[in-house]
Formats: structure tokens, C-alpha cells, sequence
């Protein structure tokens, strides 16, 4: 004995590979054991997981059909969740589809299920302690001025002028330029998402970074700077959360090499651009309308340690608004004229409703007002429905501070992540019924045609509970204006026919934090007015 321990130590080699040999055989015979007794009927199920790898390989696999291949596991699981383990068992986590637990994470149980290090991890350079990435008291401090602001008429009337003003100067000049050449073909999604981006920085910042207008698309400005450098960060946010590894991007950050370089660079760009505005304004004195004029005359006190530390906290909260304002609307949108291209049923329901709304003719592109935005019940529900199967940001996550029991009887550990998904809650038929993967907009609709909420925890787009998104209002005052103003000014012809009934079986979707079409959305423009004189 004493003689193999002498040759043991005396190999470097030998010893190295034991080393390394010893910890991985018990990690292989943790997770048999760990995945054996999770297929005990009793347990929540853990599909297609194996040991070492987790779920590794059906994600890899599924990956172009990630939505699609999570709605397809939890349609089969006995209350729509299952267990997620990853690679080496690193972590765990659960993921889930049921209305019931959806209110335990964001509502009933709201204090044990926080955004964590998980998001803050990834999100901490582009949102720093911005609200959307941090918990209380942070987040506290934040959600009591800014609920403060949107509660305000001045801020619905400055945003709803902003928002005409940004469609009957930009988005339909700009749509009417398109139209005019012959079968020209315009991708729309690329057209509202420019849209989104110089209508929330409009709105954020009271400056338009002007990339909808066709001399500046190519031009190095600091606004276009600014939106380049935000495309590239939200870009590589999105590669950063999807990784199945994500010690690999970190690596890449510590080295400072690829996309961390170009992230690194992205976010000096951002911070830069987002200071000199904040420092103008602190000269101007002026209390202008928007977010950021109002964050930094707020009457609300607050205490800072120096002026760099209130820039920095003005910078992280308003970078958040334009974050989540950027593109969920226009990614919503995008998805509504694929569909109801595909359901000229709806398209013609939508026109008729238009038509009854606008009774003055109207020379000049007409921009609904907000009171006739109100009467758009038929319109309303179409973009309801268009959410509920294409949310724009399709699957969302907590990270559980202590052990807890969900309300199906699923066990949680301290440290897990708790996933929900707003995609595949549309396509169950438990929530939505047997017609859950159609698109009906009646289903918003009560008897006499005005519209009907429904529960937040079936359709939690906009989140639900403490954190319910204070933007909710704000976004469909712009998707309704937005969809109305194009609608009665063009026939919206998607080039590739729009939403068939086999391309709904497997929709066109890129994998990223929000559920952009693949491809972009390539249509012709005619204007109405065209074919009605014909």
C-alpha cells in the first residue's frame, strides 16, 4: 500500500488525472441518482435532462424552436412546469406555464422571488441600478418616483402628442415615400423599430435620435452613434442570457476579447451620449416633459453623495425606460401585420371599425386622437391577441431567495431560477381552451363588442403583481395609434403571404430576449386612397 501511494505521488501526471477523475465520477453519480429519483411520478419531471449535460442537448437541438420546444414540454407535464437542470448540475431551476404559480412568483409571493444576480449579472454594465435590474430598496426608491410621473396628465399628454407628432412627420412620410416606387418592397419590422427607438428616446431623453429619416440612416452622428452602440449592447445582452454556459462570456469579458470588447465599447458610446445629455439639461434648468427632466426635478427627495452619483442614477434609470420602451412595441406590432395579413377577415373587421371612427374625410393622413383611439375596441383586442401568442418578450425569470412550494405542489430550492413563459401560457389549452393556438381577437370581446381584459396571470405580457409594467397604457397608445394610422392610410401586402395556418405551427422567430421575426418582415405598401378611386 504504502509502495502504490509512493508511486501515486511520486507521477505528477497520474495524480493530476486523479484529481480531476475522482470529482467528475461523483458529479456522475450525483446526477444519476439526482435524475433518478426526479422520474418518481411524485416528483416534478425533469424532460429529456441526462446526467452531467442537464438539458443541454435538447436545447442545442431545439434551439431554432426554443418557444416552440418549452411549449411542447410543458403542454405535457401534469400542471405545466417542469424542472431545468443545467450542464455539470451548475444550477437549477424550474420553468413554468401555469396561471397559479405565475401569481405565487409575482404576487403572493412577491418577496421571495427577486431578479437577483442572475439579471444583474448580465444587465449590471448596460442598466447598472437601473429599475429594471435591481430589487428593494433600489428598486422601491425607483418604482415610487417613476409611478409617480406616469400617474401624471401632463406625461399621458405629452407622450400621446409625441407619439402623433413622431407618425404624421416621420413614420407615414416615410411609408408614403415607399409606396411610391414600383413593388418596392420595405421591411417593415426595420421601419418600426427605428420608429420605437426615436419615439421612447423622444420620449426619455427630449431627443430624437432621427433614425427613421432616410438622410441619417447612414450618417456618424452622436444620436446615430447612440443607436448603434444601444443595438450592439442589447445585442450581446441577449447572447449573454442565452448562453447555456455562461462562464464563456465571462471569460470573453475578463480577456476583454470579441463580443465583450465590442459590448465594452458599446456601453462607453451609451453612457458618453446619455452624460452630455444630462449635463445640458442640468445647465438648461428648464423642466421639460420628459422622463429624464422629470427624474431630475422630481419633488420627490433624494439624497446622493455627489452630482456624479445622481447622473449616474438619472443615466441607469432612464437607459431602463428606453430598454423596455425600445422595441416591445414595435416587435408587437410587427407581429400583428404578419398575422392579420394572414386573416383578411380581421383585416376588413379593423378597417370597417376605422371607417365608423373617422366619419370626417380626412386630405391629409389622419391621426386618430386619443378619444378616438378609445372607440377602437375590435383593434384593441387584436393586439391583445397578437400578444398572447407572440409576447414580446416570450419567456421571463426570478431567482428564489428561500426554499418554497409552488401552489401545483412543485418544490423550489433556495437559489434556483424560476422561469415563466408568456409564449407557451398562449398556447395551452388548459388556459386558452382548444382553439388556444388560433387567432381569434373575439376571444377579448364581450357580446356587445367592447372589450374585455383578462387575468394578468393568463396573460402576464405586462407582468402582474408589484412589478406590473407602469408602461402598459403608454404601449398601447402607441400600438393602437401606430396600427390605425397605417392601416387607413395603406393596404399593408406582406411579401411571403403572412400567417398561414402551417406558418403558425412554426413561426419565424429569432432567438433572443425578445421575440423578433426572423428575416424581417418584407412587405409592399399601397395606398388606400389609390384604390378606392380605381
Amino acid at each position: 500500500m504504502l509502495e502504490v501511494n509512493s508511486s501515486i505521488s511520486s507521477d505528477p501526471l497520474l495524480s493530476l488525472t486523479l484529481c480531476f477523475f475522482i470529482p467528475v465520477l461523483f458529479i456522475i453519480i450525483f446526477s444519476f441518482l439526482s435524475n433518478k429519483s426526479q422520474s418518481s411520478p411524485s416528483k416534478t419531471p425533469c424532460p429529456q435532462s441526462y446526467p452531467i449535460i442537464g438539458n443541454l442537448v435538447g436545447l442545442l437541438r431545439n434551439r431554432h424552436r426554443l418557444h416552440d420546444w418549452v411549449t411542447d414540454m410543458l403542454s405535457q407535464t401534469p400542471s405545466s412546469t417542469f424542472q431545468v437542470r443545467n450542464f455539470l448540475d451548475l444550477s437549477h431551476g424550474v420553468c413554468t406555464a401555469n396561471p397559479a404559480n405565475v401569481d405565487h412568483f409575482l404576487h403572493s409571493n412577491f418577496q421571495n422571488y427577486i431578479k437577483g444576480s442572475r439579471f444583474h449579472d448580465v444587465l449590471s454594465e448596460l442598466l447598472g441600478d437601473g429599475i429594471f435590474n435591481v430589487d428593494a430598496p433600489l428598486w422601491t426608491l425607483q418604482r415610487k418616483i417613476a409611478s409617480h410621473e406616469f400617474k401624471t396628465n401632463s406625461l399621458k399628454h405629452f407622450i400621446s402628442d409625441t407619439v402623433a407628432s413622431e407618425i404624421s412627420t416621420r413614420l407615414i412620410p416615410f411609408l408614403s415615400a415607399a409606396s411610391d416606387g414600383d413593388n418596392r418592397v420595405v421591411d417593415l419590422q426595420d421601419v418600426l423599430q427605428r420608429f420605437g427607438f426615436d419615439n421612447i428616446c423622444h420620449v426619455a431623453f427630449g431627443v430624437n435620435p432621427a433614425c427613421l429619416v432616410s438622410d441619417n440612416m447612414h450618417q456618424n452622428t452622436p444620436s446615430s452613434d447612440f443607436a448603434k452602440a444601444f443595438d450592439d449592447a442589447v445585442e450581446i445582452s441577449s447572447s449573454r442570457f442565452l448562453s447555456p454556459l455562461p462562464l464563456l462570456w465571462k471569460l470573453k469579458r475578463f480577456l476583454n476579447i470579441g463580443s465583450e470588447k465590442r459590448y465594452k465599447e458599446a456601453i462607453e458610446v451609451i453612457s458618453r451620449y446619455a452624460m452630455d445629455i444630462i449635463r445640458s439639461k442640468e445647465q438648461d434648468q428648464e423642466g421639460d416633459q420628459d422622463l429624464l427632466s422629470r427624474f431630475m426635478f422630481s419633488s420627490l427627495s433624494m439624497e446622493f453623495q455627489d452630482e456624479e452619483h445622481k447622473r449616474k442614477f438619472l443615466r441607469d434609470i432612464v437607459i431602463s425606460f428606453i430598454l423596455a420602451g425600445r422595441d416591445t412595441t414595435s416587435t408587437a406590432l410587427t407581429w400583428f401585420f404578419w398575422l392579420i395579413s394572414g386573416h383578411p377577415r380581421c383585416t376588413r373587421l379593423i378597417h370597417a371599425e376605422l371607417s365608423a371612427v373617422a366619419l370626417a374625410p380626412a386630405k391629409e393622413p389622419r391621426i386618430f386622437s386619443y378619444d378616438e383611439l378609445k372607440k377602437l375596441h375590435y383593434l384593441h383586442a387584436a393586439l391583445s391577441e397578437t400578444m398572447r401568442l407572440f409576447p414580446p418578450l416570450p419567456i421571463n425569470s426570478r431567482l428564489t431567495v428561500d426554499d418554497d412550494v409552488l401552489p401545483d405542489g412543485t418544490r423550489v430550492g433556495k437559489g434556483w431560477f424560476a422561469d415563466y413563459s408568456a409564449y407557451a401560457m398562449g398556447r395551452m389549452e388548459r388556459v386558452w381552451g382548444e382553439d388556444c393556438r388560433e387567432f381569434r381577437p373575439e376571444r377579448w370581446l364581450d357580446d356587445d363588442g367592447a372589450f374585455q381584459p383578462s387575468d394578468q396571470n393568463r396573460f402576464p405580457v405586462f407582468h402582474c403583481g408589484p412589478r406590473i409594467c407602469l408602461g402598459k397604457e403608454m404601449a398601447y397608445l402607441q400600438m393602437k395609434s401606430v396600427a390605425a394610422a397605417v392601416m387607413n392610410e395603406f393596404d399593408v401586402v406582406v411579401v411571403d403571404g403572412g400567417a398561414t395556418a402551417e406558418k403558425m405551427m412554426n413561426p419565424p422567430y429569432t432567438l433572443a430576449l425578445l421575440l423578433k421575426m426572423r428575416g424581417g418582415l418584407p412587405v409592399k405598401l399601397i395606398r388606400r386612397r389609390q384604390l378606392h378611386m380605381c
